[in-house]
């Protein structure tokens, strides 16, 4: 049940950020920050695509345990295509609010990336393993929820100081999204039932992505 369940979800999943995707690429006509979200949800679903499809076919077939090191690349992948769906959020703030300068605030979310992804790439992560080290998954992702937080407060205050209401929720999107990983990370592997929340962490992120297609097709009508 668990395999027919999560497999359907996930191809639901992955088909509707990545069309969504492609849809608002096309449909951006010039306007920069669509075609910033658009590629924004691509690497999203592509990324995630990663581990979900390794995942659907380990449950589907032999079991989990037979595919460590598939899901473990998958996971390092996942882990840097994320990364870069936030530096991309970052430059449709940018973007939507027409923000000029600020060169310290583009400063910090590279460093923040860059530093995610490093400490994504040390060998310690020991991807490929199937007990990988706890506190490495605690390292990488201190630099991406600081870059997550930033991206929250960053939404959050424009869309409330320019009373953009088709944005005024996405801080809560990313809010909602880390609310439910971070468990995930520091409790899953004792507690698998937490692994659940990745559930309404996806969830999340299909609003995110739903929150810039209806802004540009509500643009198109007006």
């Amino acid at each position: 049940m668990q395999a027919i369940f999560e497999t359907l979800f996930d191809i639901v999943y992955l088909v509707t950020v990545i069309t969504l995707g492609i849809q608002m690429i096309r449909g951006s006509r010039g306007r920069k920050q669509y075609l910033l979200y658009g590629i924004m949800a691509v690497t999203l679903g592509c990324g995630d695509a990663f581990h979900l499809v390794p995942r659907a076919v380990a449950l589907c077939t032999t079991g989990l345990e037979n595919y460590t090191a598939a899901l473990g690349i998958g996971k390092l992948v996942t882990s840097i295509t994320m990364t870069l769906f936030y530096v991309l959020l970052y430059y449709v703030w940018r973007s939507r609010y027409q923000v000029n300068g600020q060169n310290g605030m583009t400063v910090a979310v590279w460093v923040l990336a860059l530093t995610r992804i490093l400490l994504c790439l040390m060998p310690q992560n020991a991807w490929t393993s199937a007990e990988p080290p706890l506190s490495w998954g605690i390292f990488r992702n201190i630099p991406f929820t600081i870059l997550g937080a930033l991206i929250v407060v960053l939404f959050y205050r424009s869309a409330r100081e320019t009373h953009d209401t088709p944005f005024r929720h996405l801080w809560l999107t990313v809010v909602l999204s880390f609310a439910c990983y971070i468990p995930v990370v520091l409790f899953a592997d004792t507690i698998p039932a937490v692994g659940m929340l990745m559930i309404p962490k996806t969830c999340a992120y299909v609003w995110t992505v739903l929150i810039g297609f209806h802004a540009m097709n509500k643009e198109e009508r007006s």
